[in-house]
């Protein structure tokens, strides 16, 4: 495993890299002092593999509106879409407008999901470093292995209570370039045992076990269990509900199953959404 002052030293470098890379200088001192990076990067940087990406959470709104409100122009800019960034129950996403971009969305506004080009680091001098390459209603993912989550902000503790399972509760805070490593999460990391805390998604929760299944990870019946009866709380033939559950998991795939439903529900008054149904669409899509 690496040493602590290294995977500093490593954040520390990725973080200012960004920062000089932001040409508004009020965003660029807002990140600078309000960012939290968490996540699947400080696990694979303490068992020494190649991290994935870089997961930024934000402190405060004040932030998170800025940066979203940066990136989105910059994109726009970029790749002629009409995304526009919105706040809604306190929440902020994006969204697209423009009916020449989301086609048979008929001009409807439409959650951003589409690929623009790939996430891949950037080889090419003429364009920028981190530059904004995907948007979607959680994050805008930047070139260079960077996401800026949009979804969630707070402290640590807030952000994380959004998480399912504790070996990703390491985090580093640029304020103060302190790197938080918990003896829980450690434990985790070493013997590669998911174990799940609680979460506000824990359908998602259930899908995402299978990508750590791959990498090794083990995980035990008890956990799957207590996965379960939290989402057995959840009325998954709500459609927003299930939208909600969904989140940050196959996203292509599952949002077709979402817009294939609401499509139905718009275009039939009188339709009501059973499990039936919902199988035979998965079954479809899938």
């Amino acid at each position: 495993m690496l040493k602590a002052k290294t995977i500093k030293a490593v954040l520390q470098k990725k973080h200012n890299e960004l920062v000089e890379s932001i040409k508004d200088e009020t965003v660029r001192e807002l990140v600078r002092k309000n960012s939290i990076i968490t996540g699947g990067s400080i696990v694979s940087l303490l068992t020494n593999e190649e991290v994935n990406d870089y997961d930024y959470y934000f402190t405060n709104k004040e932030t998170v509106l800025a940066v979203a409100n940066y990136y989105v122009k910059e994109f726009n800019a970029t790749h002629g879409y009409d995304a526009v960034v919105k706040e809604e129950d306190g929440r902020i996403s994006v969204f697209v407008q423009s009916a020449g971009v989301a086609g048979e969305m008929e001009g409807h506004e439409t959650e951003v999901e589409d690929l623009v080009e790939p996430i891949e680091p950037s080889t090419d001098d003429e364009k920028p470093k981190y530059r904004p390459v995907f948007l979607s209603t959680n994050a805008i993912s930047l070139s260079n292995k960077v996401q800026l989550v949009i979804r969630f902000y707070g402290d640590a503790e807030e952000i994380h209570s959004n998480y399912d399972f504790v070996h990703a509760t390491c985090y580093w805070k640029s304020k103060t370039g302190h790197l938080e490593l918990p003896a829980r999460a450690l434990e985790a990391i070493i013997t590669k045992e998911l174990v799940y805390t609680g979460s506000k998604y824990p359908l998602a929760s259930i899908v995402r076990t299978r990508k750590f299944i791959k990498r090794g990870w083990n995980i035990n019946a008890g956990q799957y269990l207590k996965m379960a009866l939290q989402l057995n709380d959840m009325d998954l033939l709500d459609i927003e509900v299930l939208r909600e559950q969904l989140t940050g998991v196959d996203a292509a795939y599952f949002h077709q199953v979402i817009d294939t439903v609401k499509q139905q529900q718009e275009n039939n008054p009188t339709f009501k959404l059973d499990s039936m149904y919902l199988i035979e669409v998965i079954n479809r899509i899938f």
